[in-house]
């Protein structure tokens, strides 16, 4: 069994929100985001509200009062044990996954899958498998397929990947949500990011009068719905925005008026904005749980 996340106290199950270190990373001039050195900035990620961060230093992330977090990308079976080793040893919580490339066959993904559940609970290390583009979760399908084949998986909901990439809303997608129900069982991180059917990360403006926007809360509250229905005390679920920037192309950029090429909207502002929905969500899922409603 993957572990969720625990932070030792009988507190009842909660939702912790942190940030990914890519919301800040290359922020554009015009941004209200934090610049300075790695304290200056994870001390202003802390005063605007976030209780932890996926991708900085642990060591600093404790001394300032944060949570910290980790990722990394596991390719071939005996890479999983080192890296959780790693991420034990360097202070970390839990670490996301993209493993493998998409092209496994069935037995090499059951291989990766296996090998990232022994190394988890050998070294007790939540390691989380991200639904993600070019990668073994790349459809839903598959990602469906190892949740009957190793029930003990565990996932990072990232789900941006699967919204835009496989164009959920062509057809019905409610159709869809209920056949991926097995992974929003297991989901146990959230990378905070919304898309259109068009493009993977869009400024959704103050949230409201976008269709799109109501499919992420829905699949963020089932998500959330899923990690409480067997949350102990202490548990806790992180859900994290992760808007990247432009030079990897999630960042949507616009000429302006000048003709120079500008980035939509300010991300970091856009994550200050998933953080109060996703609060939402997180309490319209406990009102589910606590009415046994999916």
């Amino acid at each position: 069994m993957i572990k969720n996340t625990n932070d030792g106290t009988s507190r009842a199950p909660y939702l912790r929100c942190d940030i990914n270190g890519g919301t800040w990373t290359a922020l554009p001039e015009t941004s209200t985001g934090p610049r300075g050195t790695d304290e200056q900035i994870l001390a202003a990620a802390k005063a605007a509200g976030f209780a932890g961060v996926q991708g900085a230093d642990a060591a600093l992330c404790k001394r300032l009062g944060l949570g910290a977090t980790s990722g990394g990308r596991v390719n071939k079976v005996g890479e999983a044990g080192p890296l959780a080793k790693s991420l034990k040893e360097g202070g970390y919580e839990c670490g996301t996954l993209h493993v493998g490339w998409g092209m496994e066959d069935d037995a090499e993904v059951d291989r990766l899958v296996g090998d990232i559940l022994e190394a988890s609970a050998r070294h007790d290390m939540p390691l989380y498998i991200e639904t993600h583009r070019a990668t073994i979760t790349q459809d839903l399908w598959r990602a469906v397929q190892i949740t009957r084949r190793f029930p003990d998986v565990r996932f990072n909901g990232d789900f941006s990947h699967w919204y835009t990439g496989l164009e959920m809303v062509y057809g019905e997608i409610e159709p869809k949500l209920e056949f991926i129900a097995p992974v929003f069982e297991r989901v146990r991180f959230v990378h905070g990011r919304i898309g259109n059917p068009g493009s993977m990360q869009v400024d959704i403006g103050d949230g409201t009068g976008r269709k799109y926007v109501e499919h992420f809360k829905e699949m963020w509250t089932r998500a959330f719905a899923g990690f409480l229905r067997s949350a102990k005390p202490g548990d806790y679920i992180c859900f994290a925005p992760e808007l990247l920037q432009s030079t990897n192309y999630y960042a949507r950029t616009f000429r302006n008026a000048a003709g120079k090429e500008v980035e939509e909207g300010d991300r970091w502002q856009q994550a200050l904005l998933y953080v109060e929905i996703a609060k939402r969500c997180f309490a319209d899922a406990q009102q589910r749980v606590a009415a046994g409603r999916s």
